[in-house]
């Protein structure tokens, strides 16, 4: 199957059901491939074993913060092609600077807006499929 043809596959990393939910309804509705994990344990394991397209992740996570995964996906080479678009509830532009600091693709405030958090994904995936 040509690369072109291949769904595209982005990996969910937040605690919080009530955000999991909306995001498992937006992705599935964009035709994305998608999984979660609710910890930030195991996280970069994951991530090295999917090696999917694009990880949303959060920063605010039980046992490994994102910050903490963000960084440890940034210092491994192989890993550089996936994209990083963190989530947090705390949206200063302290937050943000460290987090694109840190090697993230984008960062996206939560409560987000469903149409902003699409329009950051399809942007980061340079894709305009789905819809």
């Amino acid at each position: 199957m040509a690369d072109g043809d291949r769904k595209r596959r982005v990996l969910v990393v937040e605690d919080e059901d009530n955000i999991a939910i909306a995001l498992d309804y937006l992705l599935t509705r964009e035709g994305y491939d998608h999984e979660r994990i609710a910890s930030g344990a195991g996280a970069a394991e994951r991530i090295r074993a999917s090696r999917p397209d694009l990880v949303l992740l959060d920063v605010m996570l039980p046992e490994v913060s994102g910050y903490e995964i963000c960084q440890d996906i940034r210092a491994d080479p192989g890993l550089a092609g996936i994209k990083i678009l963190m989530m947090t509830a705390r949206g200063s532009a302290m937050e943000r600077r460290k987090g694109l600091a840190l090697g993230a693709d984008g960062f996206i405030a939560k409560p987000f807006e469903l149409k902003e958090l699409r329009a950051e994904v399809r942007r980061l995936l340079g894709s305009e499929e789905g819809m």
